[in-house]
């Protein structure tokens, strides 16, 4: 009788090595530009599923600790664990209506995994997220979907933290490839404090993110608001991520610098790229 595999689970670089897969694209030829943006999704989606399946391959283990971000490439890496292993998944919010929370809920749910919280489990083994942005030095921007708060904690709380991306996401510097800005949750009182603090400092401008399907802003997972930093040059981000922490009314900001141990980068043409940070 094959032994069952357990991993204990948690929700929620430049050196570039080549993974060579079997090639899975094939190119439109339609000249029409509905055709091409609908073929470059399924594109981005199966380098997104090509990544995580990697990652998870050569970084989950049994008798683990694992934590899960909540992005859209999340997906598949709980799509490759819910058929690799059985699972105990420790989510980082016990309440339904936190967004990733709530997100990696259901995803785990529907794979028919058992959930856990990082009470019980506050050290964990490796993390899986995905990223808005990657740059040469493994420094990340993400929170795009108003979850950085507890995606950090999530990153902060793993002996290794890796992430999964599309080839949409590799920049040598951040802002070649992401254009909305960093990430800035805020207390609601302080925001246009805030926003004028980090335009002064910094440059540029701090815009409070809007809601989309519903009147007024966006509001995070702990009841925050956020900003979006539209910065207009690249930065010393380590510095610059601690100077805008101790601005008094800032939560957290959706710079990860010097967390990422690896990237894995889905391609276009069904290569995985890994990336570790810059040895120094």
């Amino acid at each position: 009788m094959r032994p069952r595999k357990w991993v204990e689970f948690a929700a929620t670089s430049s050196r570039s090595l080549l993974l060579s897969l079997p090639e899975k694209h094939v190119r439109s030829s339609s000249s029409s530009s509905s055709s091409r943006r609908y073929h470059g999704t399924l594109m981005a989606e199966e380098a997104k599923k090509l990544a995580a399946y990697a990652a998870v391959d050569n970084h989950i283990q049994n008798n683990q600790v694992v934590g899960v971000g909540s992005g859209s490439t999340i997906v598949y890496a709980v799509d490759r664990l819910g058929k690799t292993f059985h699972l105990i998944l420790s989510t980082h919010a016990s309440k339904a209506e936190y967004c990733v929370c709530s997100y990696a809920r259901q995803l785990i749910l529907q794979h028919g995994l058992t959930l856990s919280d990082l009470d019980r489990h506050p050290e964990l083994d490796v993390a899986i997220d995905g990223a808005d942005e990657v740059d040469a030095a493994l420094t990340l921007i993400k929170g795009g979907g108003g979850c950085l708060t507890q995606e950090k904690i999530v990153a902060g709380c793993a002996k290794h933290f890796i992430v999964i991306a599309d080839y949409r996401k590799d920049s040598k510097a951040l802002g070649q490839q992401w254009k909305k800005g960093v990430p800035v949750e805020v207390i609601p009182m302080a925001y246009v404090p805030v926003s004028r603090a980090i335009a002064r400092r910094f440059g540029g401008e701090a815009v409070l993110r809007m809601a989309v399907s519903k009147a007024g802003p966006v509001v995070t997972d702990n009841s925050n608001f956020i900003l979006d930093w539209k910065f207009e040059h690249a930065q010393n981000w380590k510095e610059v991520n601690t100077a805008i922490k101790m601005i008094p009314g800032v939560v957290e900001t959706g710079l990860f610098v010097g967390m990422a141990e690896r990237v894995y980068f889905g391609m276009e043409d069904g290569r995985v790229k890994t990336r570790d940070p810059p040895i120094n």
